[in-house]
């Protein structure tokens, strides 16, 4: 190992510069953590480790890890990072993480060699006051500079020699749907190469999970990263699994791949969209211990028409490749312009352009080739009349409503693009808005877009929000013309209109935002509430919109009782304390906090901004939220506190609708050891289990049969064959290991791999073994066996009771029961494996075979000539009254098969079974040799007597 490393530091030196490639691959064996080995090449090469030691400037990220659980829209989201400083002197270490513009902090924490410092959220007052310091370190904040939506929190410190920090960040968000999905986004830019780099995020929709995906790494100023136009796969060492209410992902690039991607440890932003299942109905009402969020998008709808005027800067800092993006956007927006719509074109700088004046034109073929031509010939120059802009297009949109007879069901709408601020004309922020607002007057909604640096966003933000529109904003390198299409695609197809939401009065209370003038294609309206009659069963739910063809009205009862439904335990919550489980509730807080903030940002009544700013600041303070109102405060926590801990908690799954994999580690309930798992479950005798020890249970006879198969390493034993009418196969795959010290057999075989096949009625498998399980039902889904989860289709089942068991129910009338067996310290001889019991046989048909199947619809008879059951005692079965006979003999069909009495333990060595066995691996008790049920692979559906087939 020491003279691979000094080749390595050699080959880099001599270059002038470390290879990057080959320290990587050195920094990912030894996981950048194993600092005792550094120490040791010190000693024994210190020319190398004095190289070493001039490019480490700072100190090194050892592990970076996202973990995310997005619970029906609502992400938490947990950052952990350690950095590891191997120097002889303290040095300064930077935790920097982009979270979006719309997540709340909740928590943060470090520890910085022996001492641990939590962050405690603390009001903000109206003058800053010295803050209290702790000694190494400076407080973190998120910084004001907002980059594509985005805020980066900051935590700066000095680490000890030869000693780490770790920390700890949590934050929560609600995603929106835009385009028809949820776009949840985590920013990896560790700033350097991480030798454990991991991003885990776990979905759980009770709606159901469509159209997930996962694009390319997306970099902020160049999306796609520079891949390939149309290169839709995921980033490598990308993991997806899902099934129908639950998707896992998982991102793990190894030191090498992060290379690869980007030298200096910038990958980008790991991206995961996805959308659920809905219809046209009241939508999706979720309840929770007093609290209700409604989630509303129906789909379907034909599209409204719209009145959309189109306000354009052509100043001269648009001059170059913003105006040519902005322009080929426009033609393609055009050319998306539905023959009911009307439009114009406004195009200002320090003059202002009409395109048709005094109207809006149709959308004609004409039209749109006339509209084209008006944009090409658009020049940059001049000043930025934003004010007199704004005055043009409202009072053209006022009057074009006022003074012709356009359907009532239309749409009107102003998007508005600029890249500066307002520098000719009215250029006082405050005027502007209030001469807009006036202007419009709540008869239209305002779209605002801003591009570059220059651009006035609190401006534009709160332009949009007054005037119940939306803003975005884009830097001035990224591809314009994309993000202007998206942008007008969110927007472009409005489906309702005066969309209002009422709950019975009596039912609620601190309702949040139930009025929308418009709902937009692929957008989804939210409303959270709290519920104040707790003896009323249900709540009342109304919609009242207008489409484009009727007035519509939606009317339904939800049931308030639905904790099976909804009752998620154990959501990443607060370390604190201050948090809960309920993610309704914290839905609800968080949507009353944003509404409050917009309110107060558009308010002009300072005795109304202190009100609302007092609102948003206690409720940030009792869920622990850091907002503009409030801000951590690092202390210091006791002597002989622990370093923080990563504690990532899945919520519970249990009773929501399909059952599935725990998200992270599920917890057992309180009171309910997880030992007795295996005691818990109830099922048959009948089984294949050890070494492989079966056990056939005849009950009507009141007796057992066992019997041994010794088979060789790798084979495949048919256990139960029926696929000709149920349709099931069950293949077990032999592993091998030593035989004991002074046993009479040459080596031990166990059940490495359990494999259940099904074809009826669709085609559908599972691959179980010690560790992990893979469910193909047409989609591919990985789960584990250490993590608690049930996963349910039409005619399959799969309970998880973690490192405990597999249970299988196929259509409720075919069971299966799969125990895993762990040693923790395995003798030579022993090796994980697996147990095979039968709970219910009732759906197999009487034709079924295998080594346990072929028993399941027939009996067998015990001879005892000598056997005098007059004596025997009220309770006693067969079984024990023929005990003191060492042997009897069996008739299996027409065979008389010999047999001794024995005692074997089950259930995992908890439980003793009397049985009568077969020796010579079952020589006549079962049907020809034990050599005709080898299969030739697990998914072989063939029986030993009969054409083989394969799924």
């Amino acid at each position: 190992m020491i003279l691979w490393l000094w080749l390595c530091w050699g080959f880099s030196t001599s270059a002038g510069q470390p290879d990057s490639e080959l320290m990587a691959r050195y920094l990912e064996e030894k996981l950048l953590a194993d600092y005792s080995v550094m120490e040791q090449v010190a000693r024994r090469v210190p020319r190398q480790a004095k190289f070493l030691q001039r490019l480490e400037t700072r100190p090194r990220m050892s592990e970076f890890t996202v973990k995310s659980t997005i619970i029906s829209r609502y992400a938490f989201t947990t950052v952990s990072c350690t950095m590891v400083n191997s120097g002889s002197e303290a040095r300064e270490a930077v935790f920097e993480m982009q979270i979006p513009a719309a997540a709340f902090i909740s928590n943060f924490t470090m520890s910085i060699g022996n001492k641990t410092y939590y962050g405690e959220v603390t009001a903000k007052e109206k003058k800053n006051s010295s803050d209290d310091k702790a000694r190494h370190k400076k407080p973190p904040s998120p910084t004001d500079g907002r980059e594509n939506g985005y805020e980066i929190f900051k935590a700066s410190v000095f680490i000890p020699r030869k000693m780490q920090a770790k920390f700890l960040l949590h934050y929560e968000e609600l995603l929106q749907r835009r385009l028809g999905k949820y776009e949840y986004t985590v920013s990896i830019r560790p700033q350097q190469l991480v030798g454990r780099l991991r991003v885990e995020v776990n979905i759980l929709e009770n709606s159901g999970i469509v159209s997930l995906e996962v694009p390319p790494l997306r970099n902020s100023k160049h999306k796609g990263n520079g891949k390939v136009e149309g290169d839709v796969s995921p980033p490598p060492s990308t993991v997806i699994g899902h099934t129908k209410t639950l998707a896992k992902v998982t991102f793990n690039p190894s030191v090498v791949e992060q290379t690869r991607i980007a030298r200096n440890g910038i990958l980008g932003d790991f991206i995961i969209r996805y959308d659920v299942n809905r219809e046209l109905s009241i939508g999706d009402v979720q309840i929770l211990n007093g609290y209700f969020v409604h989630y509303f998008a129906p789909i379907d709808l034909p599209p409204l028409p719209k009145n959309v005027v189109f306000v354009l800067d052509s100043s001269a800092s648009m001059v170059g490749m913003k105006l040519k993006q902005t322009k080929e956007a426009l033609f393609t927006i055009l050319q998306d312009l539905r023959p009911e719509d009307h439009f114009n074109i406004i195009g200002f700088s320090n003059r202002i352009k009409v395109w048709q004046q005094d109207r809006l034109v149709p959308v004609t073929p004409n039209n749109i080739r006339d509209a084209k031509k008006y944009i090409h010939n658009m020049s940059p120059t001049g000043g930025t009349n934003i004010n007199g802009a704004l005055q043009t297009g409202a009072k053209l949109l006022n009057d074009y409503i006022a003074q012709n007879d356009i359907d009532a069901r239309s749409v009107s709408l102003i998007i508005f693009l600029t890249d500066g601020r307002p520098t000719v004309g009215e250029t006082q922020s405050s005027k502007i808005l209030s001469n807009t607002k006036d202007v419009i007057r709540d008869k239209f909604c305002l779209f605002t877009i801003g591009i570059g640096n220059d651009v006035d966003h609190k401006l534009l933000e709160r332009m949009a929000l007054e005037n119940c529109g939306m803003t975005r904003h884009f830097q001035e390198d990224e591809d314009a013309a994309s993000h202007l299409k998206g942008f007008y695609d969110e927007i472009g197809t409005p489906l309702l209109s005066d969309i209002r939401v009422d709950y019975s009065e009596d039912n609620v209370e601190q309702v949040t935002q139930n009025f929308f003038p418009n709902y937009f294609n692929g957008s989804e309206i939210i409303i959270a509430g709290k519920l104040i009659n707790h003896t009323s069963d249900s709540l009342h739910v109304e919609v009242t919109a207008s489409n484009s063809k009727k007035y519509i009205l939606l009317k339904t009862d939800v049931a308030i009782d639905l904790p099976s439904k909804n009752d998620i335990g154990g959501v990443p919550g607060l370390e604190d304390g201050k948090g809960d489980n309920n993610y309704i509730e914290r839905a609800w807080s968080y949507l009353t906090i944003k509404e409050l903030l917009n309110s107060w940002l558009k308010s002009d009544d300072s005795q109304e901004k202190d009100c609302l700013m007092e609102k948003a600041k206690s409720m940030a303070l009792t869920y622990n939220f850091v907002t503009p109102f409030t801000f951590l405060k690092m202390r210091e926590a006791g002597v002989h506190s622990e370093p923080p801990q990563e504690e990532f908690i899945s919520p519970s799954t249990d009773g929501i609708g399909e059952k599935l994999q725990s998200l992270q580690g599920h917890k057992a309930p309180p009171g309910i050891r997880r030992q007795q798992d295996k005691q818990r479950i109830k099922i048959s005798k009948t089984s294949a289990d050890g070494d492989p020890h079966f056990v056939i249970d005849f009950p009507s006879s009141k007796f057992s049969v066992c019997f041994n198969i010794d088979g060789e390493p790798g084979d495949i034993l048919r256990l139960v064959s029926d696929h000709k009418e149920s349709g099931v196969t069950v293949n077990g795959q032999l592993i091998g290991a030593p035989a004991p010290p002074n046993g009479h057999k040459k080596h031990r075989t166990y059940f490495s791999t359990i494999t259940i096949l099904s074809n009826k009625p669709e085609r559908s498998y599972l691959e179980i073994t010690p560790k992990r399980i893979i469910l193909d039902d047409g989609e591919r889904l990985l789960l584990s066996c250490g993590r608690s989860a049930v996963v349910r289709s039409k005619s399959l089942e799969v309970s998880i009771s973690a490192n405990s068991n597999v249970t299988v129910t196929i259509r409720d009338t075919i069971s299966f029961v799969i125990l895993i067996h762990h040693y923790k310290k395995p003798a030579p001889y022993q090796r994980n494996h697996l147990g095979f019991y039968i709970s219910n046989s009732k759906g197999l048909s009487s034709d079924s075979h295998g080594l346990l199947g072929q028993f399941l619809n027939h009996e067998v008879k015990l001879l005892q000539e000598s056997l005098n059951t007059s004596h025997q005692q009220d309770g006693q079965n067969q079984t024990e009254a023929l005990k003191p006979n060492p042997t009897n003999t069996l008739k299996v069909k027409d065979r008389l098969v010999p047999v001794v009495w024995k005692q074997r333990r089950i259930y995992n060595g908890q439980q003793e079974v009397h049985c009568w066995f077969a020796k010579n691996n079952a020589d006549k008790l079962i049907d020809g040799s034990y050599k005709d049920y080898l299969a030739s692979h697990p998914f072989d559906m063939g029986t030993s007597f009969g054409p083989r087939n394969s799924l």
